[in-house]
């Protein structure tokens, strides 16, 4: 009989762990080729490992619960046939401590993602990655010591309380409180880092009859996610109007045959998604982001749509190089996206790499909204409900008014970088370009 190691894989480029939330198959169950084995989920989406080979689950190695680097064994499954060991080592993953297997990935993988996690140079504090450490750190840990200024070797001081020594978020949190009892007076001339207030959110009782639910994971990850966007950037919002009577009546023209020839629909956020994708183009200033005062040009224009859940929580998968895609494959690639989106069915690298991102407050009845930008992107476009509206047109024998399909457009920008004239600019871009939409359009 042979032992086959189940691994927890890389599930995207800056993803370097992910938590265990539940072991589908117990010890001693038989597994088939492809049978789901574990749920895991990490800060960007929810997946399952599925069992590479055919046989016996025999051992687990972690817990539910537990956070485990990408590249560790995590089960071992008894196959017929004889044993043939799977990773570089000779030494077997039931005679080798699994930390040392932890710590050997661990490093590798941190490598593999420098971009993501680079170090400063000279004396600067080491944001995220400390490369130049064999002690690893979770994302979180990493994050806060950013913000903080923690150096390495501040970071490596710390006595982590939890598994293995790892330094959880409450010892990062006790180290800052001791650190500002202790805090030496910068030298002379050096330049300091204002630092933010910190706010605590009041405590809230609970009254008689009152029910009190936990938020589910995800939406713990939103709630953070949209409170360090709006501590992060100063946002902005501008607002325009555009006819989009052509692309109304166009959809109405094209929509049946084009749910018979492909089976699916064609809805108006493509369209939206396209003509952004044009915008950006010829605006790569929105198409940004900030690391602290350099700004990175992005070279793709990817853009994401975010979507509502079933469970009333939001996903953001992305459409890649969307400027490189004519309406038909932005069309293919939203639907593809979206359906699998409400599935729970996307893949990690689906949801990552936005450079500019979509909301759309139309699909609720909304007129318009101020969205909150999805970092590190610089700028969101909100677009409102299409409504039917008295409007004044001009034509060579004067004004009429006529009914038009008009909808609002609502661009949240960070202010750090692009200024009103610019957002006012990419809004005006925006709003001819849906309204000099060709009728004539085959797809």
């Amino acid at each position: 009989m042979a032992k086959f190691e189940i691994i927890m894989p890389k599930l995207g480029e800056s993803i370097i762990e992910a938590t265990i939330t539940r072991w589908v198959k117990n010890i001693g169950d038989t597994v088939e080729e492809d049978d789901s084995l574990v749920e895991i989920a990490t800060d960007k989406v929810d997946s399952e490992i599925p069992s590479p080979v055919e046989g016996v689950l025999v051992k687990t190695l972690f817990n539910e619960g537990d956070v485990v680097p990408v590249g560790t064994v995590i089960a071992l499954v008894e196959t017929e046939g004889e044993e043939t060991p799977t990773n570089d080592s000779e030494e077997s993953p039931e005679k080798k401590d699994i930390n040392e297997v932890a710590k050997d990935t661990t490093s590798v993988d941190t490598a593999e993602n420098q971009p993501e996690v680079k170090a400063t140079e000279n004396t600067q504090p080491a944001p995220a990655g400390f490369t130049s450490s064999d002690r690893f750190y979770s994302p979180l840990v990493k994050s806060m010591a950013k913000a903080e200024n923690i150096s390495l070797a501040e970071l490596d001081s710390i006595t982590g309380s939890g598994h293995d020594n790892r330094v959880t978020k409450a010892d990062v949190i006790q180290f800052l409180e001791n650190r500002k009892s202790v805090q030496p007076k910068p030298a002379a001339g050096t330049p300091t880092k204002p630092s933010m207030p910190k706010v605590t959110p009041p405590s809230v009782p609970a009254g008689q009859g009152d029910q009190v639910v936990e938020m589910d994971r995800m939406r713990k990850l939103i709630a953070d996610h949209m409170v360090m966007s709006k501590q992060v950037s100063p946002h902005v919002t501008s607002f325009i109007d555009a006819d989009v009577t052509q692309i109304v009546n166009w959809r109405n023209k094209v929509k049946d045959s084009f749910s018979k020839r492909e089976g699916e629909k064609i809805t108006f956020t493509p369209i939206f998604i396209h003509a952004a994708a044009m915008a950006l183009r010829e605006f790569p200033q929105i198409n940004v982001s900030l690391d602290g005062y350099n700004i990175i040009y992005r070279k793709n224009i990817n853009i994401g749509m975010a979507t509502a859940l079933p469970s009333g929580n939001l996903i953001v998968p992305v459409i890649k190089n969307a400027d490189q895609k004519n309406l038909l494959g932005v069309v293919k690639n939203v639907n593809d996206l979206a359906g699998r989106a409400r599935l729970n069915k996307l893949q990690p690298d689906e949801i990552q790499g936005g450079t500019f991102t979509i909301t759309n407050f139309g699909s609720f009845d909304s007129l318009t909204g101020t969205p909150i930008i999805n970092q590190p992107q610089v700028a969101i476009l909100g677009v409102g409900a299409i409504r039917k509206q008295p409007r004044v047109i001009e034509t060579p024998d004067g004004d009429m008014i006529g009914i038009r399909h008009i909808m609002i457009l609502s661009l949240a920008y960070d202010h750090r970088i692009v200024d009103g004239a610019l957002g006012g600019m990419f809004l005006k871009r925006m709003k001819e370009l849906l309204e000099s939409f060709d009728p004539n359009t085959q797809i």
